[in-house]
C-alpha cells in the first residue's frame, strides 16, 4: 500500500495510523523505503511512502506449569 505524507508527518505517526503500532513497523517501512531516512524526522508534505504488509510476530508455544 502506498500513502502520501501529510504536513508534519513522521514515519512513526504513519505507522501508528495505518498499522496501529510502531513496534518493528518503523524498521520495516524504512527497509521498504531506503530514501526516507535522508528526508529527516518530519517528512515533506506529499512524500509517497510504501507500507509493506503487516507481518504477524511469530508465536511461541506456551509452557503451562499446571494443567
Amino acid at each position: 500500500m502506498r500513502v502520501i505524507a501529510h504536513e508534519g508527518d513522521t514515519i512513526d505517526a504513519i505507522c501508528h495510523r495505518h498499522y496501529g503500532q510502531t513496534t518493528a513497523m518503523v524498521e520495516a517501512v524504512l527497509n521498504a523505503n531506503p530514501d526516507l531516512a535522508r528526508l529527516g524526522a518530519i517528512l515533506p508534505h506529499g512524500t509517497p511512502v510504501y507500507l509493506p504488509p503487516l507481518v504477524a510476530a511469530p508465536t511461541q508455544n506456551l509452557i503451562q506449569l499446571w494443567d
